[in-house]
């Protein structure tokens, strides 16, 4: 079972439109915890997570001792909401090979996660995959969604923009 764990850029630009089931096209288990969560403050994103975290099955919570080596390891603090989110890299309580997948538009995250192994994606990734996956999201409609993000702040520069729309 492939683990995908959600950072907060992400869930910020999803949950400013109000878009985040789109999270839940991948195949595996959703992983936002809770000191990622906190990281959401700003009105609708934060409205918006509460309720997709009420309504979805997600996993919330990361062992300390999970927290502590991936922060012994990183050199970043235990208790903040990098060591939770990549916590699950350093997680060896389960004896099989599983992927993980590290969803994050934040350059040092994406380049610690790839690093450790991870596969990953951002905004733009989980909106492309969403329109691959679901029949029911036309490459329009996934192209509309990339088009209010980018109304709602996301950083696009005009290639990444041009990019995301091409991939759809």
């Amino acid at each position: 079972m492939t683990f995908v764990h959600v950072g907060p850029t992400v869930l910020y630009d999803l949950g400013q439109i109000g878009e985040l089931d789109l999270l839940t096209h991948f195949d595996g288990a959703l992983v936002i915890p809770e000191e990622v969560r906190y990281q959401i403050t700003t009105e609708p994103a934060a409205t918006n997570l509460t309720q997709f975290l009420e309504a979805k099955t997600v996993i919330t919570s990361i062992r300390p001792e999970v927290r502590k080596r991936a922060a012994r390891a990183l050199g970043i603090d235990p208790a903040g909401y990098e060591a939770a989110l990549l916590g699950g890299l350093f997680d060896d309580s389960i004896d099989d090979e599983r992927p993980v997948l590290v969803l994050s538009d934040d350059t040092r995250l994406r380049a610690l996660a790839d690093g450790l192994g991870a596969e990953v994606a951002g905004s733009f990734g989980v909106v492309v995959r969403a329109a691959v996956e679901d029949k029911y999201l036309s490459p329009t409609q996934a192209k509309r969604i990339v088009s209010r993000m980018d109304d709602h702040g996301v950083q696009l520069t005009g290639q990444l923009r041009s990019r995301a729309i091409g991939e759809l």
